[in-house]
């Protein structure tokens, strides 16, 4: 897991593939552990530098790394919990509250 980021580039890498509910919920421990301890040995001056967003080696967005932790990962993730609900709908699974009771709740 952690050796392969370490490891792969963004020409070279591909996602490990989980075979089971356990090893995905293993990787996401793994990763917000690995995530916690970076952010809390990062500083200030760290996170005023500069990240580059390319794709086929052209820089399409750069901001400073705070900006994008907070745009791009949090508010990302925010958008995947619409998507989970959707899929969840499709599938005829009752949609579970995220930013308060959900229609499938009684009020």
């Amino acid at each position: 897991m952690l050796s392969q980021r370490q490891t792969a580039t963004s020409e070279t890498f591909t996602p490990a593939v989980q075979t089971s509910t356990a090893d995905l919920l293993k990787l996401l421990d793994t990763s917000v552990a690995e995530a916690r301890a970076a952010l809390a040995k990062t500083t200030d001056e760290h996170l005023m530098k500069p990240w580059k967003f390319k794709v086929a080696g052209r820089v399409v967005n750069e901001d400073p790394r705070h900006v994008v932790i907070s745009d791009s990962i949090f508010s990302h993730l925010a958008h995947h919990r619409g998507q989970l609900t959707v899929y969840l709908r499709l599938k005829g699974a009752t949609v579970p509250a995220i930013y308060g009771p959900s229609a499938d709740e009684q009020i």
